[in-house]
């Protein structure tokens, strides 16, 4: 990877793209540091409330700054996890995904307009929240304090929206995926002010500091070990051969030769985690919005976060479930051995022992769910296995910084890796299409 970016910037026209992707990156994270006029200095989010925690970490603790940029890519995140759902149950949405790039611009505007409606409700919940915390909101001069909340609410919009505007420009105009990449980058500066407040305590020497040390060096093995497991599954793949029939057309002759369907274990990705995350805080996050932050101890938000909340067992069990149930729906959704089966029988190839038509298209059914199995498997010992021992080692005063524990979650790690491992291809095909390009000249 150290070895393409090297070569990507000898190359202009692919410096230029990084160049790019950086500098709007930079614009992103500066607006996660403004604050909003009008929030004051006080604490904005409790220990107890820790839906707007989560929130916070995701956005490189924007939140917590009370920045312009504080809902960052949340709703959009939503919107899309809404928008795929429901393009199983509605027509329209459905004939639009199978347009090719037209039905994608369809489905792109419907999914922006539904993250305008999440941005504002999600926005006057934070503002009320806000609101309820002692010295969170400070009125604006001419301003009463109802005034002030809406202005804040609608800063915070703005910010949502011009959030998913530059992840729009980075896709458009830089390197990778501009949405993945923020939420990249959100993750990776959480961690890192979590790391040099790690290092802030064992500068401080003492029992504290020999305690800090030792807990961040095997929180950093344990990460490095987990980080390696999410590359190795993440590589892995079933490949399957296809034999093409040889035909003679005129005087030409084609096939005869071999290719391979390369099935991915994990071919879902971290989007199975995100559903079944987002299902699961969604509740609480409606049941926050209605809650004083005087009353977040009693209640049904309270009940919620007790029982349900993240870092429950109950919490944990609902999630393994929901990770398998969605990622055997999204694969449904996403791959087509009918399809895949009509092309093959088309075009004259077959897989060795397998009769072309329909029991080829069973055999891909039958291989494809074997390996979601594995891979939402994965996927729950990822977002479950990881947490649990972070934990339990944060319970029993081994790793005493809960903002590491905070900051690296298993999500986190396997959206991080996924991210990295797509923009280094993305690098890859650049380098590729150039020399491509030099060798025609």
């Amino acid at each position: 990877m150290f070895r393409n970016l090297v070569n990507a910037f000898k190359n202009k026209e692919i410096r230029t793209k990084i160049l790019i992707t950086i500098a709007l990156l930079f614009i992103y994270r500066l607006g996660c540091w403004l604050p909003i006029p009008g929030i004051g200095t006080g604490q904005l989010i409790s220990g107890e409330d820790s839906l707007l925690s989560l929130l916070s970490q995701i956005g490189g603790n924007a939140l917590q700054n009370g920045a312009i940029l504080a809902l960052g890519i949340t709703p959009y995140i939503n919107a899309s996890i809404i928008v795929q759902l429901l393009t199983v149950a509605i027509p329209a949405l459905e004939r639009w995904s199978r347009q090719g790039e037209d039905g994608r611009k369809k489905i792109s505007n419907v999914t922006k307009g539904l993250t305008l409606l999440l941005s504002i409700g999600q926005a006057a919940g934070i503002a009320v929240s806000w609101a309820q915390v002692d010295g969170g909101i400070t009125a604006i001069p001419f301003l009463n304090a109802t005034w002030t909340a809406v202005i804040v609410a609608a800063i915070l919009v703005a910010g949502s929206m011009f959030t998913m505007w530059l992840g729009d420009r980075i896709t458009e105009l830089g390197v990778g995926n501009g949405i993945s990449l923020i939420i990249f980058v959100g993750i990776i500066s959480t961690a890192g002010l979590a790391i040099v407040s790690a290092f802030e305590t064992i500068a401080q020497g003492g029992d504290a500091g020999t305690m800090a040390m030792w807990g961040l060096i095997i929180f950093l093995v344990l990460v490095v070990l987990i980080f390696l497991f999410i590359v190795f599954i993440d590589l892995s793949e079933r490949k399957i051969v296809v034999n093409y029939a040889k035909q003679v057309k005129g005087r030409k002759q084609y096939g005869g030769q071999s290719s391979n369907i390369p099935i991915k274990i994990n071919a879902n990705g971290v989007l199975p985690i995100i559903f079944s995350t987002a299902m699961l805080t969604f509740p609480q996050m409606i049941a926050r919005m209605f809650t004083p932050a005087d009353k977040l101890g009693t209640g049904f938000y309270a009940w919620w976060t007790r029982w349900l909340g993240t870092g429950s067992y109950l919490y944990f069990i609902l999630l393994g479930v929901l990770i398998m149930a969605f990622s055997f729906f999204y694969t449904t959704i996403q791959f087509k051995p009918d399809e895949i089966a009509r092309n093959l029988q088309q075009y004259g190839g077959s897989i060795q022992g397998i009769r072309p038509g329909k029991p080829t298209a069973e055999y891909l059914n039958k291989v494809s769910k074997r390996l979601t199995f594995f891979g939402a498997l994965f996927l729950m010992v990822i977002a479950i296995v990881p947490s649990v021992i972070f934990q339990a080692l944060g319970d029993a005063g081994i790793i005493n910084n809960m903002n590491l524990i905070n900051a690296f979650t298993a999500t986190g790690l396997l959206i991080v890796v996924s991210v990295a491992l797509e923009l280094n291809k993305q690098i890859e095909g650049l380098l590729m299409m150039k020399r491509t390009r030099g060798f025609l000249k």
